[in-house]
């Protein structure tokens, strides 16, 4: 691996990172605590090119690399998880879908509103009530009705449904278990027959909305299927690749915030007439946790770089996922530990980082799911 930032990239690091300070960090915790999303932020993303950084030029985007994009979302995920979790699902998971397998006339018709934020955001619809990390198991469904096709069924966890202009949906289009069972299609959210539900109540990242979905005879044309009828399942998993290294960057920033207020706190707090950064203890946790974060930092670099070198990167992707999320969970525990009772408390930000970061383990694919991915790649290499 020959890798480090270019010119540009270092400048748009330090341009996205004093974007997130200056306008997403101040105000987390309290559109957290209220369950709103940062919609003030939100609307200075589009021109600045943070909503439309998988969006070729041609259809009003940004056009980033994806070590660009992984910079991006670290810098957001350090100011507040719930706002990169919304950016994240609508560049890596809305906008990717289109870019990667819609038509010309596809992409002119829907990416050009997203990619700046006219409109509202992108977002893709795969989990069902019976159906989460089986995606074979869904049951939603499309049916052909001469040159349109009517969907019928429930989704949920759904991010972005509800701010989204149009959602990418996996609808079974044949019977059985099949790779070719599934196909997907483009849903505008105004289209009659789609119900999305109010957000989510939910552990943490109030920023960030997830919905239930309903579907009855929703109606849409045949130019809105996305791709070949039977693919849906072999594009949803390229699309799912390129997701996890987003939410891997994303568990390195929120590692990083929880990192630095553990660091600030060791040295402010004294016990038995001495900070806390003078015990063995608390600084061997500090020293635990910049090693890993580091880590994490490498691996989802790593599986990015791969990505926009072409070369296969799945078993990156989830490594970086895998290591990212379980090491993000641990520093955000260890920072709580070492706040003591205080870190217990809404009134330190450490608590929300925890209750924010615990989903990173379980969403783009679950850990044991990522042991999975790896576990079959490092077999099929041997």
């Amino acid at each position: 691996m020959n890798f480090s930032l270019t010119e540009e990239q270092r400048m748009w690091k330090d341009m996205v990172w004093e974007f997130a300070a200056k306008e997403v960090r101040p105000k987390a915790a309290e559109l957290a605590e209220k369950g709103e999303m940062h919609w003030e932020a939100l609307k200075k993303m589009g021109p600045l090119g943070l909503l439309g950084m998988t969006v070729p030029e041609a259809y009003g985007g940004s056009e980033m690399d994806t070590v660009s994009m992984v910079l991006a979302i670290e810098a957001l995920g350090w100011a507040d998880a719930g706002t990169a979790l919304t950016v994240a699902a609508h560049n890596g998971l809305g906008c990717a879908p289109l870019v990667l397998f819609g038509t010309e006339a596809q992409k002119r018709r829907f990416l050009p509103q997203v990619a700046i934020g006219e409109k509202g955001l992108a977002a893709l619809a795969l989990t069902e009530p019976q159906a989460g990390s089986d995606l074979r198991g869904i049951q939603t469904r499309a049916e052909r009705d001469g040159d349109h096709w009517v969907l019928r069924g429930q989704k949920m966890w759904i991010t972005n449904a509800a701010a989204a202009d149009y959602i990418v949906v996996l609808a079974r289009t044949a019977e059985g278990r099949g790779s070719k069972a599934f196909t997907m299609f483009i849903v505008p959210t105004d289209t009659p027959g789609l119900t999305i539900m109010p957000p989510e109540k939910k552990m943490g990242l109030g920023t960030s909305h997830s919905h239930a979905l309903m579907f009855e005879d929703v109606r849409i044309p045949d130019e809105f299927r996305l791709g070949e009828v039977g693919a849906g399942l072999r594009q949803t998993l390229a699309v799912l690749d390129g997701g996890r290294i987003g939410i891997a960057a994303l568990s390195v920033g929120v590692a990083q915030a929880a990192f630095e207020e553990a660091r600030r706190y060791a040295l402010e707090r004294k016990a038995f007439e001495k900070p806390l950064a003078d015990f063995q203890a608390i600084r061997f946790m500090l020293a635990d946790m910049a090693t890993s974060i580091h880590a994490a930092r490498l691996m989802t670099y790593y599986a990015a770089w791969l990505k926009d070198q072409g070369r296969p990167y799945t078993k990156a992707a989830a490594m970086a996922k895998l290591f990212a999320s379980e090491m993000a969970e641990k520093v955000c525990r260890d920072a709580i530990q070492i706040h003591g009772g205080y870190g217990y408390s809404r009134e330190y930000p450490v608590e929300r980082f925890y209750r924010d970061v615990r989903l990173m383990t379980i969403g783009e694919g679950t850990s044991e799911i990522q042991r999975l991915v790896i576990a079959r790649k490092v077999l099929e290499e041997a």
